[in-house]
């Protein structure tokens, strides 16, 4: 391996030599209020945007297509779309399997840092080299107008707490990976009115710590994010940042905002060959017979009381969200209403009628009645909770939704705030 080939790390190599990103990590364990993941389109590049998702195994024949028409491709990355280390098992199996086959490739992850620590001796062990931490702050009370909610130890933490914990993990991890001989690299994206008073304050607490290079990174507006009327901070300012962080530590002048499906030199146009074989990658771990279905199946249905988390029993559903392909992107595609309760199995076969184009309904809870039927009539029936986004996502790649398993399975009726109708 040669560390000076890494693009990102030495501006002298991004002309010469590429990097891939495989996007394995689909969960996030924090909510910022500039992101919003649901969506792809093929035209954006920012981080948490992928046109797939790839299991480990899926991810290794991809890696060959790309090798096979970029192979001056130097660095294997995984940057998403959500974090590697809410995704530890996928992240580390695909960096196993990379290692495994091509022992001189160089190994990078990009991570928020939160749910590193326990994974920084396999790192080391798999020689990763390189390591990205966005760290947007370094008080919490910045912090907390940056981040919704983060998931720690299985909570969801909000406020100047979450993002203290955040931080006291982030920092320790810049040490910890020194120690390691492993590169640290710093993004800090520039939100106007947040943050970027405090940017040069990152910087030189970072550098303080060993990380070996600095990323101003400016927002760019996320429709569908708390942060979507956020102006984008002009070119003067943050070249300004760059100066005045650049006498702390060494900056990164030529970053692209990588997409998590990122392929070849920076900057370069996506090879539509290469688009292709990601989206055909995600369907080859499933049976002849669900590929077969999948185009008369386009849509998943998803039971929710907001709209945002699977967390409703279909007993208590009024309705189902469908979600689908549209315009190149996955999203909500439409609300369906659902057969009024009561009226035993012709309730659950009307319902079955009313997915017929739909490949599974995500539910949080539901009884054994409607899911004999639904699964009769080819509707793959999931109980699941978390975000819809992570939900369906799985769902388009092919994988399975174990993560998601809920805490705690209770029997129909158990706990359950309908109106005593039940499932029938």
């Amino acid at each position: 391996m040669h560390m000076d080939d890494h693009p990102c790390f030495n501006a002298k190599a991004h002309h010469r030599f590429g990097r891939v990103h495989l996007p394995v990590a689909p969960r996030c364990n924090i909510q910022c209020k500039f992101c919003n993941r649901l969506f792809d389109c093929v035209n954006e590049s920012r981080p948490g945007v992928t046109s797939a998702l790839l299991s480990p195994a899926q991810a290794m024949i991809y890696l060959k297509a790309v090798l096979k028409e970029k192979p001056n491709i130097r660095v294997v990355g995984i940057a998403g779309p959500g974090d590697p280390f809410a995704n530890a098992d996928e992240t580390l199996e695909t960096l196993r399997r990379v290692r495994r086959d091509w022992p001189e490739m160089i190994l990078c992850v990009a991570t928020n840092g939160l749910n590193l620590a326990p994974y920084l001796d396999d790192l080391a062990r798999l020689k990763v080299s390189h390591v990205t931490l966005t760290i947007n702050a370094v008080d919490a009370r910045i912090g907390a107008r940056i981040y919704s909610w983060m998931r720690i130890d299985k909570r969801v933490v909000d406020g100047q707490t979450g993002a203290g914990i955040l931080l006291e993990r982030q920092l320790a991890a810049i040490a910890e990976l020194r120690q390691r001989d492993i590169m640290v690299k710093v993004n800090s994206i520039v939100l106007p009115g947040i943050n970027d008073t405090h940017i040069v304050e990152v910087a030189r607490k970072v550098s303080a710590l060993g990380a070996n290079l600095f990323n101003c990174m400016p927002y760019y507006p996320n429709a569908g994010s708390t942060f979507e009327d956020l102006p984008e901070p002009d070119s003067q300012a943050v070249a300004a940042l760059r100066q005045e962080a650049g006498r702390h530590i060494r900056q990164m002048g030529h970053c692209t905002r990588c997409r998590a499906d990122a392929v070849g030199l920076l900057g370069e146009a996506p090879s539509p060959s290469l688009t292709a074989a990601l989206k055909n990658c995600q369907h080859l771990t499933c049976e002849p017979s669900q590929a077969s279905d999948i185009p008369r199946r386009p849509f998943v249905a998803v039971a929710s009381m907001e709209g945002v988390l699977v967390n409703q029993h279909l007993g208590e559903a009024r309705q189902v969200l469908i979600y689908g392909e549209k315009e190149g992107r996955i999203g909500l595609i439409e609300a369906r209403p659902t057969p009024r309760p009561g009226g035993g199995v012709a309730r659950w076969r009307q319902l079955a009628e009313c997915l017929d184009d739909c490949r599974a309904l995500l539910v949080s809870g539901v009884g054994e009645s409607p899911t004999r039927v639904l699964r009769q009539s080819g509707v793959a029936v999931h109980t699941c909770e978390g975000l819809i986004d992570e939900a369906v996502r799985r769902v388009f790649a092919g994988q399975n939704l174990d993560p998601l398993a809920p805490r705690q399975a209770s029997a129909c009726g158990a706990g359950c705030s309908g109106n005593m109708l039940g499932c029938g």
